[in-house]
């Protein structure tokens, strides 16, 4: 088999892989950064269990899933951060011109969000575009300026840069069809806010929701504009 066929074959699986409504939907459940069960995904897929799995062991099988073993149980999330942002993309994908997507999604999940492990939404939107206008984050790059890097040390946030992942980049988000912040700094940034009760999480979906603790801080140490 030739080299361009099988990357022809390969990209069909996947796209296969993701086609099923039922495997779609605990892509964009596990998007939220956690690691769910196979029961708790077939509850979100509504399908049996014995389905979930079958539906999981297809997802894991085309790298877009892996498993977790925790003691007796498995949980399941999505395989890397690579993924994700597939995911993320093809979300936007899905209303490039109607803008039926926008309207149907409940404002609270469009104004802050999970992106597996980084901001997004709005709010994601404006944290990026306050780094940039404070100066703390360079455009052509995404790196962090010595006033950045300082901002952030005094905040207790790593800034040096671990592994592969990029640091900083950026990541085209679906909802605002604008620049949200990806990479090391974005999963560090929303880890903090998480910490600091800036954000508290939803139990069952990528919501987060602003404290007005979160509102103020925010905007006095981040740049971001309300």
């Amino acid at each position: 088999m030739s080299e361009q066929k099988s990357l022809e074959q390969g990209l069909a699986q996947v796209a296969a892989a993701i086609a099923d409504g039922s495997r779609a939907r605990m892509l964009c459940t596990l998007m939220d950064g956690r690691a769910w069960t196979a029961t708790e995904l077939s509850l979100v897929a509504a399908v049996s269990a014995s389905t979930a799995s079958s539906h999981l062991a297809r997802l894991q099988r085309q790298g877009l899933t892996a498993c977790v073993r925790q003691g007796k149980h498995r949980y399941y999330r999505i395989a890397s951060h690579e993924v994700a942002q597939v995911v993320e993309q093809l979300m936007g994908l899905v209303d490039m011109g109607a803008g039926a997507l926008r309207s149907k999604t409940p404002e609270r999940l469009r104004f802050a969000r999970s992106c597996y492990d980084h901001l997004a939404g709005e709010l994601g939107v404006r944290l990026h575009d306050g780094l940039m206008a404070q100066g703390w984050l360079l455009a052509d790059g995404y790196g962090l300026t010595p006033q950045g890097e300082q901002h952030f040390g005094q905040l207790g946030i790593d800034c040096v840069a671990s592994g592969k992942r990029p640091f900083a980049c950026h990541c085209l988000d679906w909802s605002e069809r604008r620049m949200h912040l990806g990479g090391q700094l974005g999963a560090r940034l929303l880890d903090h806010m998480l910490a600091k009760g800036w954000l508290v999480r939803g139990l069952d979906s990528r919501e987060l929701t602003l404290t007005a603790k979160g509102q103020r801080l925010l905007q006095q140490q981040l740049g971001v504009a309300f």
